[in-house]
């Protein structure tokens, strides 16, 4: 887990380093049709930056159904987000603080914590798949949970569209488990267009857990935390740019025997972002 915090700070400082003319201002998912010709193996194609506020709004049923198991409740979040592309592959990153104004001492889930997830993609030869790396990382004063997935990726793209479906093992540390916990397999889409002159955006991630370890979901033959041996997490994005520099978008945040939940819960995130 250390090697690869390494290597996101390596990959993070290039993109602080990138040369200013590389970077897409318009936004992180209006990426350029076509690389530009490599300068060389380190200094990237092209980089893409956001910071923004989020306000993530649980549904009501969520909040009844985790009512004395997770106790969700509504907060607010700030994210850095960034990316860079290289003949050789993509990086990408989002670091969160969620409830930023409250102390990190308070009682969960009204602290603070810390998230990072970094996603590594090596192309292999000439084809469109990909050697694939993800890791997320959430840290409160009561709780950390570790998710690792080396897998294979295949990227798609068609005009304004593009996927990346990935499948891999499932390596997390954290509170409650260590160890091997099943596979996960997902995908992130994005579609762009313009209705007249305004540009818009429709992004997906989905993440579906399968063959989970069952320490991880049963205590003595009863279910906990998750609950099952799968489960899916992902949120649907429409998005609206209206000029280079901002771009706001409302979410459909939702899960399933995901986020130490045994149910299936639903949220609207609203979000506003300056890209640079």
């Amino acid at each position: 887990m250390k090697a690869l915090h390494t290597v996101v700070f390596f990959l993070f400082t290039i993109f602080l380093m990138a040369d200013p003319q590389a970077i897409v201002t318009s936004s992180h998912y209006d990426l350029p049709p076509e690389a530009k010709a490599e300068k060389n193996f380190v200094t990237p194609n092209f980089t893409y930056g956001d910071t923004s506020v989020n306000y993530l709004d649980w549904s009501s049923g969520t909040e009844q159904r985790a009512k004395g198991k997770t106790n969700f409740s509504d907060f607010v979040y700030i994210e850095l987000e960034g990316g860079a592309g290289w003949d050789w592959g993509e990086f990408y990153f989002f670091a969160d603080i969620e409830n930023p104004t409250k102390n990190w001492n308070n009682v969960p889930t009204d602290d603070r914590r810390f998230v990072i997830k970094p996603i590594l993609d090596i192309k292999l030869g000439e084809s469109d798949f990909y050697f694939h790396l993800q890791d997320y990382f959430l840290k409160s004063k009561t709780f950390f949970v570790n998710n690792l997935v080396p897998g294979i990726a295949y990227k798609y793209v068609n005009g304004d569209f593009w996927i990346r479906p990935f499948i891999g093992p499932h390596y997390q540390e954290s509170t409650f488990y260590d160890g091997f916990n099943g596979y996960m397999a997902g995908w992130t889409f994005i579609y762009s267009f313009k209705i007249g002159e305004e540009k818009f955006m429709l992004s997906n991630w989905h993440e579906f857990e399968f063959n989970r370890n069952e320490e991880h979901y049963l205590y003595a033959g009863n279910p906990v935390g998750d609950g099952r041996s799968h489960g899916v997490n992902g949120a649907l994005a429409f998005w609206w740019i209206p000029i280079n520099a901002l771009t706001a978008g409302v979410q459909y945040r939702y899960s399933n025997y995901k986020l130490g939940l045994d149910a299936y819960a639903t949220a609207v995130i609203y979000s506003l972002k300056y890209n640079f």
